[in-house]
This record gives C-alpha cells, sequence and structure tokens, in this order.
C-alpha cells in the first residue's frame, strides 16, 4: 500500500480558501493577519508572564501555559498559509506540505482537547480539596498530565498520517478549504479511503467523548462540592474559578461539535469552512483574552511588567 502511496509525492493540492470572493481577499487578508497577531501576542505574552512571575508558579498556570502554547503552535500551523492565499494567485501546496500540515494540526488540536480535560482536573482537585491540592498536583504528576496529551496528540496523529500516505493521489488535486483536513484529503484521494475514514472517525469520537467524559464527571462533582458549601463568598469564589476554564471548553467543544453536526455536502461547504476558521484560527485567539480578562493575577501581571517597562524607557 505504501509503495503506492508512495507515487503521490509528486502530486500538488490546491487549497480554494475563500478565492470565491475575489473582492473580500484583502479585507479577509487584514482581519486575519490582526487576528493572528493577536493570537501570537496573547498566547506568547500569557507563557512569558507566567514564567516570569513566581506567583503565577502554580499547577493552574503551569497548564495554562501549556494550554498557551498549543494554542499559538496551531493556529502557526494554519493561518501564515491562509493569509498567503489570500494575497497570492497561485495556491498549491505540495503533497508533503498538505501531509505535514495535517500532522502538525492533527498533533496540537488533540493535546489541546486533552489539556482542556486536565486542567478541569486540576480545578476539580482545588476546589474538591484544596488543603490538599498542592500535594496532590505535585511537580511529577503536573508535568505527566502535560505529557499525557503531547504524547498522544504524536500517536494519533502520527497513526492518521501514515495511512493518509497508503492512500494514492493523481495529478492536481482540488481542495474546497483553506486548511488540510483529513476529511478533505480523503476525498480527493483516487484509492478507497474506507479505512483511513474509518480510523479517523474511531479517534476523533475516542478523543472527543473520553475528554468531555473527564470534564463533565469533574464538573458535575465540583458542582455538587460547591452548592453544599454553607458560604455564599465561598460559592462564589468556586464559580469564578472555573468560570474562565467553562468557557474555553464550552467555546471549542461546542465547535467541534457543531462541525460533527454538519453534513458533507455541496450545500454546507461554507459552514465547514466558517466552522473550521473559528476552531483553527479564532479560538487560539480567544483563549488568552479569556483567561487575561477575568484573571486578576494575570491582569495585575500585565500591569507590573507595562509599568516596568515604562519605567525602563
Amino acid at each position: 500500500m505504501l509503495a503506492e502511496g508512495n507515487q503521490s509525492s509528486g502530486a500538488t493540492f490546491i487549497l480554494l480558501g475563500f478565492s470565491e470572493y475575489p473582492d473580500l481577499q484583502v479585507p479577509l487578508f487584514l482581519v486575519f493577519l490582526t487576528i493572528y497577531t493577536v493570537t501570537v501576542l496573547g498566547n506568547l505574552g500569557m507563557v512569558i508572564i507566567i514564567r516570569m512571575n513566581p506567583k503565577l508558579h502554580t499547577p493552574m498556570y503551569f497548564f495554562l501555559s501549556h494550554l498557551s502554547f498549543v494554542d499559538f503552535c496551531f493556529s502557526t500551523v494554519v493561518t501564515p498559509k491562509l493569509l498567503e492565499n489570500l494575497i497570492v494567485e497561485d495556491r498549491t501546496i505540495s503533497f508533503a506540505g498538505c501531509i505535514m500540515q495535517f500532522f502538525l494540526a492533527s498533533i496540537f488540536v488533540v493535546a489541546e482537547t486533552f489539556m482542556l480535560a486536565v486542567m478541569a482536573y486540576d480545578r476539580f482537585v482545588a476546589v474538591c480539596n484544596p488543603l490538599l491540592y498542592t500535594v496532590v498536583m505535585s511537580p511529577k504528576l503536573c508535568a505527566l498530565l502535560v505529557a499525557g496529551p503531547y504524547t498522544w496528540g504524536i500517536v494519533s496523529s502520527l497513526t492518521l498520517t501514515y495511512f493518509l500516505l497508503a492512500l494514492s493521489f493523481c495529478g492536481s488535486n482540488v481542495i474546497n478549504n483553506f486548511v488540510c483536513e483529513h476529511s478533505v484529503i480523503v476525498s480527493v484521494s483516487c484509492s478507497d479511503p474506507f479505512l483511513s475514514q474509518m480510523l479517523c472517525f474511531v479517534i476523533a469520537i475516542f478523543n472527543e467523548v473520553s475528554s468531555l467524559v473527564i470534564i463533565l464527571t469533574t464538573y458535575i462533582i465540583i458542582f455538587i462540592m460547591v452548592m453544599k458549601m454553607s458560604s455564599s463568598g465561598g460559592r462564589q469564589k468556586a464559580f469564578s474559578t472555573c468560570a474562565s476554564h467553562l468557557t474555553a471548553i464550552t467555546i471549542f467543544h461546542g465547535t467541534v461539535l457543531f462541525l460533527y453536526c454538519v453534513p458533507h455536502s455541496q450545500n454546507s461547504w461554507l459552514i465547514i469552512k466558517v466552522g473550521s476558521l473559528f476552531y483553527t484560527v479564532v479560538i487560539p485567539m480567544l483563549n488568552p483574552l479569556i483567561y487575561s480578562l477575568r484573571n486578576n493575577d494575570v491582569k495585575e501581571s500585565v500591569r507590573k511588567l507595562m509599568n516596568h517597562q515604562i519605567q525602563f524607557c
């Protein structure tokens, strides 16, 4: 199979993107460039602030720094090619380039899925067992909890990529999207993609269901524990602690589930494109904004850093 698939190395793909709207190419370029700039500054800024401020050297911010790193990488894999295709007429991407984009994007989207689940467990320990929080969330456990999403992301991506490479592609293949996703790659294959499609479906369902089970279980227990608190101030503080994470989870998983529900037909291509755009380009920008705007520690660190820079200047 791989011998046949290797013959596809000379094939090229054409990413149509938003080429059907020629008058909007420049405005869309400016919008996406602004979003990408905010994404890079927001996520890298979050990582730097967390690393520089000793007050933020806690498990919660340790996980948040890795979420920001994953968002930065995920956006960087997708957005530059999207921006390029908006200003150049040649929208081709090589077979190797398309497969590499899919491979890297798969790693980071799977890593983000389970990083959010890890952060839910962290909130569970913080709310339900606050006195032993630092003991339970030891540096060793935190390192293992972070290594898990990255490792599984690499394993999942390698598996899916291996079976994509086993397919054959003929000549120039038109992809009606701005990113090399699994569904659009197999749709232009010259060979039977059934095995690759089934494997992708199984892995995607496993990732989504298992991560949601972890998140829902932890938050159900958190809700029960919070409602048992006698102090209204304690309940408010507990809900405030989880608010940013719940917002990020709702946006990310809501978008993913929405894309699963959209039928892949000729009439739904625009909806799929916009949904893909939201979770690959927009969500990585939103996460640092969600956590920074609702987090007093982060806002205080930003203010101190800005004041320090002003005094230095």
